[in-house]
């Protein structure tokens, strides 16, 4: 790899290039980068973090798996599959997504992720499918995924109706933990495989074991090639690397440094052969970061433009490939950079330098979690709203729904029906600044008018993960953006709660939350329970919601009953309308 940089480019303003060379004297090879892979837990802090480095040790390109994978593809062919479903969440699913978005498939079997409880996508997913030419990958490290276990159920039982009870098993493959209890259903159910993951790895940082490198296989990726450039980084980040010239150690310093010191928005910008490393960072920066009111804010998908819409807490980081110079880019990065923003020009010569990337990612996120003083392994707000969503689903009504609160106001329209919901006491603040009878137009105007400088916006959609609907709130947060110059993000649920859900409970408290839910009109019941997807999903917000009340967190919650295309637009227009109306507040000239 001499012809690739692995350390890239980093132009950051003075003051914020002496903190971290400060950083770096700390980082030696025989001080906290040897304790780091010597697993030492007195790195972060002092807790449990050993047991969970075993990400460290990179796979043998010759080793075992990547010769168990390959014969395991090459029989899948014989057999006759042409598509994998892998269904799963977050670090069982963003990595896969990553390398099905940028290598497409490259053999004769089409790599398809699903990691979404939403009735609508679930059936949109089905629907492409060739039920009897499809091999379904069920991922998850605990084997208790809630979300996953429900997937399994679903389409188990559907290949069990076409094919019968003896013969669906061999229609599925499992990545898990060894010992778990999708490890044990495996058995019992007659996969044609099981691939254990290595317990010493959490799900984020799992890109190179079995989780990442199954779905590679099946999409017909090299392996021997991925792992390669892998351990060249790894190699580059090891031990006997001097601080200043770490890839992993330096883009980690800068990023908690620049954190520490108000710069918490890592604003993620790729090339568009690389779409989908944005989100797979997403993950593994707020998860592994967001805690004890610290942490970075990762910020996938903004459009790149000058420094005139963005505030004074972001550092940017730009991955691209060599094949695809963009010219416009370099000239906003150069821009940005000289007008005093942390820039990071990471270059990679063609796709399979992703792996070399995972590894850096992973190092820099544990060394940025040790600047912060957190442990970057663990996720106790995730784990949080899964009980809160275990609580609902199992003590109230039916199809798993839980009973919804009162609303604050309402709009009805041809479309169907607005309705808005807060918790107090978020909820009293706001009805003191709409008014106790306040149309919901007033509402989004109060909310939308506690964005503060240096905050965030955060748009949580419960709805399917669509291209309409995702235009849409791509243009919602860009508005917001030029409006008022704070970091905007955008997540679709419930995938979100295994990614960026984390920071927004545990992290900065400086988000502003909308967030979007709907009814489901066409629902899909779950097998042999009392369960629908639909009322999973609305579980999953309402409990969303609880624990971002607990903690202290500022969200307004706007639910679709309706055309939900349209009903989208109508609620984008009223936060366009409550901007518009911030913007002539500020023009009003003061009162004497």
């Amino acid at each position: 790899m001499a012809e690739t940089n692995l350390m890239g480019d980093i132009l950051a303003p003075p003051a914020l290039r002496g903190a971290v060379e400060k950083e770096a004297a700390t980082w030696g090879s025989g001080e906290r980068l040897g304790r780091l892979w010597q697993r030492d837990p007195g790195v972060w802090t002092g807790g449990d973090e050993g047991r969970w480095l075993g990400w460290l040790d990179v796979p043998d390109p010759d080793g075992p798996e990547v010769r168990r994978l390959d014969a395991f593809v090459d029989r899948l062919r014989r057999d006759g599959f042409v598509s994998a479903a892998l269904l799963g969440m977050g670090g069982s699913s963003l990595c896969p997504e990553m390398l099905q978005r940028i290598f497409g498939s490259a053999s004769g079997v089409e790599l398809r992720v699903l990691d979404s409880t939403d009735p609508a996508q679930v059936r949109a997913f089905e629907s492409t499918l060739d039920l009897d030419r499809t091999l379904f990958v069920v991922s998850s490290k605990s084997g208790t995924t809630l979300e996953t276990s429900l997937l399994h159920a679903h389409f188990f039982e559907r290949v069990r109706e076409r094919a019968g009870a003896e013969r669906a098993g061999s229609r599925f493959v499992a990545v898990t933990d060894p010992g778990s209890a999708l490890d044990r259903l495996a058995t019992e159910r007659g996969f044609r495989a099981v691939f254990h993951g290595e317990p010493t790895i959490g799900g984020r940082y799992s890109a190179l074991s079995y989780f990442g490198l199954a779905p590679a296989a099946l999409a017909g990726l090299d392996l021997r090639r991925l792992l390669v450039r892998a351990r060249a980084m790894a190699d580059a980040c090891g031990p006997e690397s001097p601080a200043s010239e770490n890839p992993g150690v330096q883009l980690g310093l800068l990023l908690g440094s620049a954190a520490r010191a108000g710069r918490d928005k890592a604003t993620l910008v790729t090339s568009t052969g690389l779409d989908g490393l944005g989100a797979w960072v997403e993950q593994l920066l707020a998860e592994s970061t967001g805690k004890d009111g610290r942490g970075i804010i990762p910020v996938d998908g903004e459009r790149l433009e000058g420094p005139a819409v963005y505030g004074d807490d972001r550092v940017f980081v730009a991955t691209t490939l060599n094949e695809e110079p963009d010219e416009r880019r370099e000239a906003a990065l150069d821009g940005l950079a000289r007008a005093g923003h942390p820039v990071v020009r990471i270059r990679v010569r063609d796709r399979y330098d992703i792996g070399a990337e995972c590894f850096r990612w992973e190092l820099a996120t544990a060394v940025a979690g040790a600047v912060l003083g957190v442990h970057p392994f663990d996720q106790p707000d995730v784990e949080a709203s899964k009980a809160a969503t275990r609580a609902l689903t199992s003590r109230d009504s039916p199809g798993g729904r839980a009973a919804p609160p009162r609303p604050v106001a309402e709009l009805a329209s041809y479309a169907g029906v607005i309705s808005a919901y807060a918790a107090r006491p978020y909820s009293t603040a706001l009805r003191r600044s709409a008014g106790a009878e306040a149309p919901l137009q007033q509402w989004v105007t109060a909310h939308m008018r506690r964005l503060r400088p240096r905050g965030y916006f955060a748009v949580l959609a419960y709805l399917e993960m669509c291209e309409p609907y995702r235009r849409i709130l791509d243009d919602l947060r860009h508005q917001v953006r030029a409006a008022t110059r704070v970091a905007t993000t955008l997540g679709f649920g419930p995938r979100f709660l295994h990614s960026t859900g984390q920071a927004h409970k545990g992290g900065p408290g400086d988000g502003l939350f909308l967030i979007l839910t709907c009814t489901h009109v066409v629902d899909v019941p779950v097998p042999h329970q009392d369960l629908t997807f639909g009322g999973i999903e609305e579980a999953q917000a309402a409990g969303d919601c609880t624990v971002l009340a607990a903690r202290g967190r500022r969200w307004l919650r706007l639910h679709l009953d309706g055309d939900v295309g349209a009903g989208l637009a109508t609620a984008a227009a009223l936060v366009s309308e409550a901007l518009a109306a911030g913007a002539r507040a500020r023009r009003r000239p003061a009162r004497r």
